[in-house]
């Protein structure tokens, strides 16, 4: 019967320590404000404060936010599994230290931005597709098919890529 009583005492201090554990990982990892839309959530990672703070400085801070940019719109579920995905791409790259000084978007991601980029500028766009129909002979015309960033480099991070040497980059303020 003793027996019995130190194996639950046992079991009840395992149980409340890993519930401990787990409350002490979200709290330190700020978990719940990646469900936020917060541009903010995005500098919890020492990693993304380069990116913040370009973004902080661009044309583009007054319109759009990360999530504006970097995750879908179609539908709910759709923008909870890129963030996820992502989040947990992020985090083995965190923890593992393998991003480097560069950091490199996805196949997936890039295809979204892209699809964001032309939502929100679809009057241009369709603009340029008039323009290159009606001067297609020209010898500027417009390439069809690359990514918005091929011209537009500087949109909205800046031209520096490398993490260590970005404008703007220290003393990352939040608005």
């Amino acid at each position: 019967m003793e027996n019995s009583n130190f194996m639950k005492y046992v079991a009840t201090c395992c149980v409340v320590t890993v519930i401990g554990m787990f409350a002490y990982v979200v709290h330190e990892s700020r978990m719940l404000s990646y469900l936020s839309s917060d541009p903010k959530v995005c500098i919890n990672c020492h990693t993304m404060n380069t990116h913040y703070a370009t973004w902080q400085h661009s044309s583009h801070r007054e319109r759009a936010t990360c999530v504006d940019c970097h995750l879908p719109r179609e539908s709910f579920v759709k923008k909870m599994i890129a963030k996820s995905r992502d989040g947990y791409n992020h985090s083995v790259a965190m923890t593992f230290r393998t991003y480097g000084s560069n950091l490199r978007i996805s196949d997936d991601a890039a295809k979204r931005i892209q699809n964001n980029c032309i939502s929100c500028h679809k009057e241009a766009i369709s603009q340029m597709l008039a323009n290159n129909e009606l001067y297609q002979t020209a010898k500027d015309n417009v390439q069809m098919g690359r990514r918005c960033w091929d011209c537009h480099r500087g949109m909205p991070h800046g031209i520096t890529r490398n993490l260590t040497a970005t404008q703007n980059n220290l003393g990352v303020k939040e608005l």
